[in-house]
């Protein structure tokens, strides 16, 4: 039986990944870690629950020794936006703290993975159908640790042999957890407003168009991806996945069916429209098709259905 250790346990992906893995593997078998944030009930109570500051190597060492862990999946990390406020320490969480998990993971023989982005390319990558091998000048310091994890993974791959893999996400859309400081978190915000009845003022302009993907989707490519046979992955790392691209109209047009009196306006970041305008409009997922058979389950349509209903009854308690 597997022995997993989910770091970033009370992040936006972690928060869902856990109790999947959970059920997936046993709760004792998976054991989550987060830093500062206290977990909510569903975390602290379905399983092991510890602190870690991921840029402390021994601590990270200590509960992979301790714990029998096997597998890690690297979820902390400082988002888009955020990351642009403090560079030096998203580089301090971000790429300090993969090191120490790559380093653990050699030592104990560890599989890893890794969630990078679509902010990993940058203003002169195509922007339509991002082809999975393409040029990657990310711009911003939460695109530059992204890539920089992407290609540090596959180091400790070719040099190492550690079992490294991982995923270039798109935007993530959760009812679970509020937004924590990226670009494409008017997607999560957007369903918040309209279920509590209140105007929605749009931090990216009209046109803005990314890919986004529903999180069970988005945990569901993650534990496929860690389950899937090497023998028939040629990339291993940093695949593209996708299943949606939207634009902010898009995403209130189908609030809309559902809510007719809600409406939205706009109100431009610059700095979150700067990083918006760097990344791609939609992502060539074919490889990830190809390699371990890769396809999302919820379009645009069942999302929202499901975002709504979902707040709604949360909102209703």
């Amino acid at each position: 039986m597997k022995r997993i250790l989910v770091t970033g346990a009370t992040g936006q992906i972690g928060s869902e990944l856990i109790p999947a893995l959970r059920k997936r593997y046993g709760s004792e078998n998976v054991i989550a870690a987060g830093h500062k944030t206290q977990p909510d009930k569903e975390l602290s109570e379905g399983g092991p629950f510890l602190s870690l500051d991921v840029r402390n190597f021994a601590a990270v060492e200590k509960i992979v020794k301790e714990h029998r862990i096997d597998t890690i999946y690297h979820m902390a990390a400082l988002l888009s936006a955020f990351a642009e406020k403090d560079p030096l320490l998203a580089w301090d969480v971000n790429i300090n703290g993969l090191r120490n998990i790559l380093e653990t993971g050699r030592k104990f023989q560890c599989s890893v993975f890794f969630p990078s982005s679509i902010g990993a390319f940058g203003p002169s990558t195509p922007a339509d159908d991002t082809p999975q091998d393409t040029i990657q000048r990310p711009t911003t310091i939460y695109g530059i640790t992204k890539l920089t994890g992407e290609l540090l993974c596959d180091y400790y791959f070719h040099r190492f042999g550690i079992d490294a893999r991982g995923l270039r996400f798109p935007g993530l859309i959760s009812y679970k957890t509020m937004p924590s400081g990226g670009t494409t978190d008017y997607a999560v915000e957007i369903f918040y407003a309209a279920v509590r009845g209140k105007r929605y003022e749009c931090f990216l302009k009209q046109g803005t168009r990314l890919d986004m993907m529903y999180m069970p989707d988005a945990v569901r490519a993650a534990i496929q991806l860690m389950e899937a046979d090497p023998a028939k992955l040629i990339h291993r790392n940093a695949f593209n996945v996708t299943a949606m691209s939207l634009a902010p109209e898009d995403l209130y047009r189908e609030i809309k069916k559902h809510i007719p009196e809600f409406t939205m306006t706009y109100k431009i970041d610059p700095m979150r429209q700067a990083i918006a305008d760097s990344w791609p409009h939609s992502m060539d997922d074919s490889a990830a098709r190809k390699e371990w058979g890769w396809k999302p389950e919820y379009d645009l349509a069942a999302m929202t259905q499901e975002m709504i209903e979902r707040l709604s009854e949360r909102f209703e308690q």
